[in-house]
C-alpha cells in the first residue's frame, strides 16, 4: 500500500515539472544578500518620503509627551500593547493605529506596490510612534533594530538579515535607520520591511 502510495506521489511530482507547475511548499531563493540588494540609493529613496512633514512633528511631540519615563513605565506601556492585541478595548493600540503617522505610513506601504511589508516609527525611548500595521510589540529599545541604530548617530544605518516568509513565499529583511530633526539632531528610528524578491525584481527591469 506505501509503495502504491509513493508511485502516486512521485507521478505527481513528475506530472507537475512536465507541466511548469512548482511543487506544494516551494520556497522562493533568496535573490540577494540584503545590503547588497538594499543600496545607497534605495535608501535615499526611502529618505525621501520619510522627510514629509508628519513623520518629523509625531515624533518630536511623542519625545515631548514620553520625556522621563522610567523603564517601569515603558515595560508597562509594552506589557499593556500586548495585551491588547487580544482585547476588544484596545485604547493605547487605536490611538496608534489612527493616528496621522501611522495614517501616512500605511499609505506609503499601499502604494510601494508590494516592495513595504511593513513600515514603523520609533521615538527617541524607542516607542512606536506610527505604523502601517501592528506590531507585536509597542517597545523596540531592546532590540537590534534601536540599538544599532539611534545611539550610534543621524547617519546610522543597519541592514538586518534576510528571512523567509511562508505566507507570501517571498525573503524579507528590515532596512533601519535613525530620524532627525532639521538640525540633523536624532530624534528616534525607523524600521522599514523591505521585500527583496520585489526589490531584486524591480532593479532587474
Amino acid at each position: 500500500m506505501e509503495t502504491k502510495k509513493h508511485l502516486v506521489f512521485m507521478a505527481g511530482l513528475m506530472i507537475g515539472a512536465l507541466s511548469g507547475i512548482p511543487p506544494l511548499h516551494a520556497q522562493s531563493e533568496l535573490p540577494g544578500a540584503p545590503d547588497q540588494l538594499i543600496t545607497d540609493d534605495t535608501v535615499r529613496g526611502m529618505r525621501e518620503w520619510l522627510a514629509n512633514p508628519v513623520v518629523e512633528l509625531s515624533i518630536s511631540s511623542q519625545n515631548r509627551l514620553r520625556k522621563g519615563m522610567t523603564q517601569e513605565q515603558i515595560d508597562a506601556a509594552d506589557k499593556q500593547w500586548v495585551s491588547e492585541r487580544e482585547a476588544d478595548d484596545q485604547p493605547l493600540v487605536a490611538a496608534i493605529l489612527t493616528n496621522p503617522l501611522s495614517s501616512y505610513l500605511t499609505q506609503i506601504q499601499a502604494r510601494s506596490g508590494g516592495l513595504f511589508a511593513e513600515i514603523f516609527v520609533m521615538d527617541a525611548i524607542g516607542l512606536n510612534v506610527g505604523q502601517s500595521s501592528i506590531t507585536s510589540d509597542f517597545w523596540q529599545g531592546d532590540e537590534a533594530k534601536f540599538k544599532n541604530t539611534f545611539p550610534n548617530g543621524a547617519n546610522a544605518v543597519f541592514i538586518d538579515e534576510a528571512e523567509y516568509n511562508e505566507e507570501t513565499d517571498t525573503w524579507r529583511s528590515q532596512l533601519n535607520m535613525t530620524m532627525s530633526d532639521e538640525q540633523g539632531t536624532p530624534i528616534g528610528a525607523v524600521t522599514i520591511e523591505v521585500n527583496l524578491n520585489e526589490l531584486a525584481r524591480r532593479q532587474q527591469l
